[in-house]
């Protein structure tokens, strides 16, 4: 069978190739998006209670010792509250970062022996705590959430508390020529050429005022795309413009801004990727990032974006005082 080709739009770059429908999934896929639009603006919060935290990030990791710092720092100044840290048998010393921020009540430690279990951890993370925390955000070490359009990330999110989830799309970062590095520097100063385009793919933020579908067939990867319940029903995410997006079918913004983006470094330099390669998964069951994949991912990425440059001066500063040099 042929293969549709790859496309795109003023908005997204797709990765792969789109779905071909025919006038009959055409129509029940445009009856869909109507219903849950239709729904989900009639719908309204089952609670609304006062919790610890606003916002919290709920992360799955393993041996990532290099960047735990970075990324806890830099969140922390984009108003994230606490941190939710499962750690999937690392064995590089992790805790020499993780135990000052544990012992400030800043992340929850939680130890995670199951292998390729990403959905189960998050799921968990949703049962034990989503009393503690307004919105709980799904995210990578790899993946910084960077405001574009927005002044902060609480203000975004707020605009959304009658929504039950929300997905921010990724922008991918490539290696940028890098085959090596001195993995102490920063990642998001190293790293600046980008793909054009979004990716129609990304993570999502839970609504905790909601709940969330456990067992639900389509949240096998929750993190992409969250599904919640409702009077009965299952509901999707909104994205980050405020649509609702089904069957993959991401529409262009138009005139919109972008308000946010997910940097994505999902490729750093080569021998960074190699290593990740090394140690597996932790959704799938086998290796998912071949020299192959790198290849394919970097030759996306060919413009420079700063975006994220407008805050290194600050969290450099902030790294700075926690080691005590200023």
């Amino acid at each position: 069978m042929k293969r549709a080709p790859i496309t795109e739009n003023p908005t997204f770059t797709f990765f792969r190739p789109r779905r071909r429908y025919g006038p009959v999934s055409l129509l029940r896929c445009l009856g869909e998006n109507l219903y849950y639009t239709l729904f989900m603006k009639a719908d309204r919060p089952k609670r609304s209670e006062k919790r610890p935290y606003h916002i919290s990030l709920c992360i799955m990791f393993k041996d990532e010792k290099p960047y735990l710092r970075e990324w806890i720092e830099y969140h922390r100044m984009m108003g994230v509250d606490h941190f939710y840290m499962y750690d999937n048998n690392s064995s590089d010393g992790f805790e020499a970062v993780t135990d000052p921020y544990e012992r400030e009540g800043v992340v929850t430690l939680i130890r995670w022996p199951q292998e390729h279990s990403q959905v189960a951890c998050y799921e968990d993370c949703i049962r034990s705590f989503q009393s503690e925390s307004d919105w709980i955000g799904f995210i990578d070490v790899d993946e910084f959430l960077v405001p574009v359009a927005e002044e902060s990330l609480a203000g975004f999110l707020d605009k959304f508390s009658n929504r039950p989830a929300v997905l921010i799309y990724w922008r991918f970062f490539g290696s940028g020529g890098m085959l090596e590095r001195d993995t102490s520097r920063l990642v998001m100063e190293d790293f600046v050429v980008a793909s054009e385009k979004l990716y129609n793919k990304g993570k999502c933020f839970f609504n905790s005022n909601f709940d969330y579908y456990f067992g639900y067939p389509r949240n096998s990867s929750m993190f992409h795309y969250l599904w919640t319940i409702s009077r009965g029903h299952p509901v999707p995410p909104v994205d980050m413009f405020g649509r609702t997006t089904l069957h993959g079918r991401s529409k262009p913004a138009g005139r919109k801004k972008i308000p946010m983006q997910l940097n994505h470094y999902a490729v750093k330099s080569f021998y960074e990727h190699r290593e990740k390669n090394k140690k597996g998964d932790s959704y799938y069951d086998h290796p998912t990032h071949g020299d192959d994949v790198f290849y394919m991912r970097d030759k996306r990425c060919s413009r420079p974006d700063y975006t994220i440059y407008k805050y290194i001066s600050e969290l450099k500063v902030r790294l700075r005082e926690r080691d005590g040099e200023i």
